[in-house]
């Protein structure tokens, strides 16, 4: 993909200097986050396209679960997609924090937090094609769909944007861009938009199992000298394992005959769920911490992972990237209400100001976690264990935490209210 980032002087698609704005809004990337954003801004009266380079089935078709924070319910209900979703997942009502073997485990329950409950866990599946079919009776958003993204030049009243779709070339013009293309976001590298971070020592294997026993909707985190390990509840005496190990050990994990791999898998869950069954195949990736310098830049705005990458303890990604297109959502409507230009960078300054830091609050408790609960330096182990003994006796400290880990500290959108 070739985009031109530059502030240009004339544009090269029509004659006028002024053209006829096709879109409002044009969203490259629609996946969980783009498609988010395209529901949220269904009764906006703006016009919306979404450019996708995957047929709808394949981006359907990817094999993953998340963690969903209460504030992601919120806002996906107040945008109208819940309850189709809610139907479908599994909602947990405590989480389990350990430390290895440790037998000082901490509980939080919804009584911590005065709600009924403490989070969800989606499927990528349930979540994009509850999307997807909402999205059809949107008659204010289209799609490009597959369709390649060629060119996207920047001038100061529209964005010109190119895609080839079924071997053609076409050409529109838009308000504004919005990068919900991924960690590897074209858009952000050609606009020039640096990012700071770093790769970690560590790999992720993620996988699906079936259960002997029941999980009883309990979310458990685990953390071991090597790195922490999530297993989240799923329909149907399923969970979704986020082991995390460094990169040699991960490989290695992936390799591991499916019997021995199984054993060792029993004895890392304690022997909670019984005896497990691979219903996956062991998928390993790398993390990275990733803080964008900027969101917004003129009449473009990064959101998800285009803008920002945590480590997944606490499964916190993918719902600081729905809070991202819940904020725009909310920025974009008011300032088309106001008669305001949305694609204006003060405009788009509103949203930066206020997702970059609160975004970077999380980014930093991600890290904190993992550097804190990996490793096993003996003075780290007695303080790591200590303070899950102070967690588990002061109250107050466990509605906080709960607080942070279901994004209810913060600034919500509107719509999540």
């Amino acid at each position: 993909m070739l985009v031109s980032s530059h502030l240009q002087t004339q544009p090269s698609c029509v004659d006028s200097s002024k053209p006829e704005i096709d879109y409002d809004v044009v969203i490259v990337g629609g996946g969980i986050v783009g498609a988010t954003l395209a529901c949220g801004l269904k009764d906006s009266g703006l016009k919306v396209t979404i450019i996708e380079s995957q047929p709808p089935e394949a981006a359907i078709g990817r094999r993953q679960a998340y963690a969903l924070t209460l504030q992601t319910g919120r806002i996906l209900k107040q945008i109208g997609v819940w309850d189709e979703i809610l139907a479908k997942i599994t909602t947990f009502y405590q989480i389990s924090l350990s430390d290895s073997d440790y037998p000082n485990v901490v509980k939080f329950l919804p009584q911590d937090l005065g709600t009924n409950e403490l989070g969800y866990v989606g499927e990528h599946g349930v979540l994009l094609s509850a999307m997807y079919d909402f999205l059809e009776h949107c008659p204010n958003v289209s799609w490009q769909c597959p369709a390649i993204l060629k060119t996207v030049n920047y001038y100061s009243d529209f964005v010109e944007i190119e895609i080839e779709k079924e071997g053609n070339s076409q050409r529109f013009c838009s308000r504004i861009v919005v990068a919900a293309d991924g960690a590897k976001s074209q858009l952000r590298e050609e606009a020039e938009i640096k990012t700071h971070g770093w790769k970690y020592w560590q790999s992720c294997i993620a996988m699906t199992i079936k259960t002997e026993k029941f999980h009883q909707n309990v979310a458990f985190e685990r953390f071991w000298p090597s790195g922490p390990m999530g297993v989240l509840p799923l329909p149907g005496n399923r969970c979704q394992v986020v082991w995390t190990a460094p990169h040699a050990e991960a490989q290695a994990l992936k390799e591991l005959e499916e019997t021995e791999f199984l054993k060792l898998l029993e004895y890392r869950t304690g022997g909670l769920l019984g005896k497990l069954e691979l219903l996956s195949d062991r998928y390993v990736y790398p993390v990275q911490l990733m803080q964008s310098d900027r969101y917004i830049q003129h009449r473009l705005a990064l959101v998800g992972d285009a803008a920002h990458c945590c480590h997944p303890v606490g499964g916190q990604g993918l719902n600081m990237g729905i809070r991202d297109a819940g904020a725009l959502v909310e920025v974009l409507k008011t300032a088309d209400h106001n008669q305001e230009d949305i694609g204006q960078e003060k405009i788009l300054k509103r949203y930066e100001n206020w997702r970059q830091k609160e975004n970077l609050i999380v980014l930093g408790l991600t890290d904190f976690l993992d550097r804190s609960f990996s490793g096993d330096w003996i003075p780290k182990v007695k303080i790591r264990r200590l303070g899950l003994g102070i967690l588990k006796k002061v109250k107050v400290l466990r509605y906080l935490a709960l607080r942070l880990m279901t994004g209810l500290i913060g600034r919500a959108p509107k719509i999540a209210l």
